[in-house]
């Protein structure tokens, strides 16, 4: 338990992760540190051995270290959320984009929603900037240029109103 409750406080000190995500992780076998396994001059025809050297790490054991991070406030799927809004809304992305990012992490739909409830995101205005990083200031209102525009939007995550309201404040 301590190893594996290690290896969870190592993982959760690089960033934050959802509980499904730690989960998933603790379930995998670790890979070693070391980069070229050292072997004896006789064993060098022969495949390392990786599997027999670690022991079989249970659900039980995983659930355990699970409940200690949680306990301590070291694991928690709205924080994660929160930090994952901002962490993307800055780089560009939309709501949808992002939400469906969120649940492919195993994050629940609640904490997705109080996330979202809590985030103060002008998503027009976001989106007008990520179009205008893209396509450049002014906008281009060729039909074709919209539709173009349009379609980087809705792959980034944006609804229809966002990108209408793009339009309308011009």
């Amino acid at each position: 338990m301590s190893t594996l409750l290690d290896r969870a406080l190592r993982i959760l000190s690089m960033r934050d992760h959802s509980e499904a995500e730690l989960r998933r992780k603790l379930a995998s076998q670790p890979v070693s540190r070391r980069r070229f396994p050292r072997r004896a001059p006789s064993d060098a025809g022969k495949e390392a051995e990786t599997s027999e050297q670690s022991p079989e790490i249970t659900q039980e054991q995983i659930d355990a270290a699970i409940h200690y991070c949680l306990e301590n406030d070291w694991l928690n799927d709205t924080r994660f959320a929160q930090r994952y809004i901002s962490s993307r809304t800055r780089k560009g992305y939309g709501e949808q984009r992002i939400r469906m990012e969120l649940m492919q992490k195993g994050v629940d739909r609640e904490s997705i929603d109080g996330a979202f409830g809590e985030a103060e995101i002008d998503r027009p205005a976001l989106a007008k900037a990520a179009a205008m990083k893209k396509f450049g200031d002014p906008l281009p209102a060729e039909r074709d240029a919209r539709i173009k525009i349009q379609r980087y939007l809705l792959s980034r995550g944006f609804s229809f109103d966002d990108i209408r309201a793009i339009y309308i404040n011009l």
